[in-house]
């Protein structure tokens, strides 16, 4: 059974009159992001309040520029909607520490209130867009296909929606390990010493975190009780199988950590990247251990280009958006709508890491009190 993340507000999928009111309420748009018929772009809850999606495009072509932070080129195919986005509407995107984390983008929404230099758009994790939309930072926007994502991926208001997301998954080198790990019980076999790595501290990277919690699941525990995940990396070091050296792609093609421990949509990734490397890696999401998490999309409140933003936003749940994630191995929120559209790309479909089952997702709290729980007990449970 799937468990969602909860949602600030009772999801109906429309927006309501109140919602509107607040967001109208909300500073006005500049003559630029204004429609052929004088509509604010900066007060639109859909394209059609501003005269439809070509309005819209030719009032973000007048601002010129979106802004954004924390998008790499080579997570989820952003290199390939970035571009794409800019050859479809002439829109110059500039992306400021793309390798920034969800808090360094609500930092600079709350720090550049104003200013030209700050984001319009946000690529959140799931926690953090509840947070800033609980804050009054986002603006209610509905794309054209909201009412393709699922009710419980979504903000009933539209301040937010899940866009795309992935599995914990194995990464293998395969020509360095002779039978690749399909489960964390396998991990703790002999033959994986000194091989299994993550890409980070789970008390900073988030894939990290979401191993520790596919592990514990794996291993009696719940989103409640993330202890035996954070056992089970205690044991895979005094084993000798876990090796301290965080997994990067430069690591993995010196065959300093042959497994990886990360999404599937970089482990997959992975695959491609390193074919003209002669590294032969194989990707397998863990039978024990189904772990899946989402990010959200969000307009700034306050964005300075606010044509621009909106339009992005239909840009990345579009068929074709939602098809450039799904050629990056990400798990587009869309992609149950577009089978039944038949607007999905079945060959990427039929290349993602295959799964079993249905994902689990924490609630918020249950989140927040594991990472409470594993900052000071990481650490220790490593070092014994």
């Amino acid at each position: 059974m799937t468990v969602f993340l909860p949602r600030t507000a009772v999801l109906t999928g429309v927006l309501t009159g109140a919602a509107a009111l607040a967001l109208s309420a909300c500073g006005a748009g500049s003559d630029a992001s204004a429609g052929p018929d004088g509509k604010s772009a900066a007060t639109a809850t859909t394209a059609k309040a501003v005269g439809g999606i070509d309005a819209l495009a030719k009032a973000a072509k007048k601002e010129g520029t979106l802004h954004a932070m924390a998008l790499p080129r080579d997570w989820a195919n952003y290199g390939a909607l970035i571009d794409g986005f800019e050859k479809k509407y002439g829109i110059k995107v500039e992306v400021e520490n793309p390798n920034g984390a969800s808090q360094d983008e609500i930092n600079a929404v709350t720090s550049r209130k104003g200013q030209d230099r700050a984001p319009d758009v946000l690529d959140l994790g799931s926690s953090f867009a509840q947070s800033a939309s609980q804050q009054g930072l986002l603006a209610p926007y509905m794309v054209a296909g909201f009412a393709g994502i699922p009710e419980a991926q979504k903000d009933s208001i539209a301040r937010w929606a899940n866009d795309y997301g992935g599995y914990i998954s194995f990464g293998c080198d395969a020509k360095r390990v002779q039978t690749c790990p399909t489960s964390f019980k396998d991990l703790l076999k002999p033959q994986y010493k000194g091989q299994v790595a993550l890409n980070g501290s789970p008390t900073k990277s988030g894939s990290a975190f979401g191993a520790v919690y596919a592990a514990a699941l794996a291993s009696g525990g719940s989103f409640d009780d993330i202890q035996p995940g954070i056992d089970f990396f205690a044991k895979l070091k005094k084993n000798g199988n876990y090796t301290p050296v965080d997994s990067t792609p430069a690591t993995i093609a010196k065959g300093q950590t042959p497994i990886s421990i990360d999404w599937d949509y970089l482990n997959a990734g992975y695959t491609d990247q390193f074919k003209s490397k002669g590294l032969d890696w194989k990707v397998a999401v863990p039978s024990d251990g189904k772990f899946s998490q989402y990010y959200s999309q969000a307009i700034n409140m306050y964005a300075p280009h606010p044509a621009a933003a909106r339009l992005w936003q239909e840009y990345l749940f579009s068929a074709e958006g939602q098809n450039l994630r799904l050629k990056g191995y990400a798990r587009p929120a869309l992609m149950t709508a577009m089978k039944k559209a038949g607007t999905l790309n079945k060959t990427a479909a039929a290349k993602l890491p295959k799964v079993s089952g249905t994902p689990s997702f924490p609630t918020e709290s249950q989140q927040n009190s594991a990472k409470a729980f594993i900052g000071p007990n990481w650490g220790d449970a490593l070092s014994g």
